[in-house]
């Protein structure tokens, strides 16, 4: 049991991973010091992993992921938003 305990904690830290940066690029209403390739790339790997917690049916592994791309999208679109002006 505890082993499923510490995969729900880490799914929340990597889930929750980008949300300082999209907060502060919020309240600063800038994305000047991000990567747009970072946001890329850990787009293409949220997309991935919920893939693969599909083939494993780990539920876990598919919320997580899942909720982390949708994240990230809200990430780019600010990057977006505050970087055509």
């Amino acid at each position: 049991m505890e082993w499923y305990l510490i995969g729900i904690i880490a799914a929340l830290l990597t889930t929750l991973g980008f949300v300082p940066q999209i907060i502060k690029m919020h309240r600063t209403k800038s994305a000047k010091d991000v990567s747009f390739t970072t946001l890329l790339q850990f787009s293409a790997g949220a997309i991935l992993w919920t893939l693969y917690g599909i083939h494993l049916k780990d539920t876990i592994i598919i919320v997580a992921n899942t909720i982390t791309f949708v994240t990230m999208v809200c990430a780019i679109a600010m990057y977006y938003h505050f970087n055509r002006k």
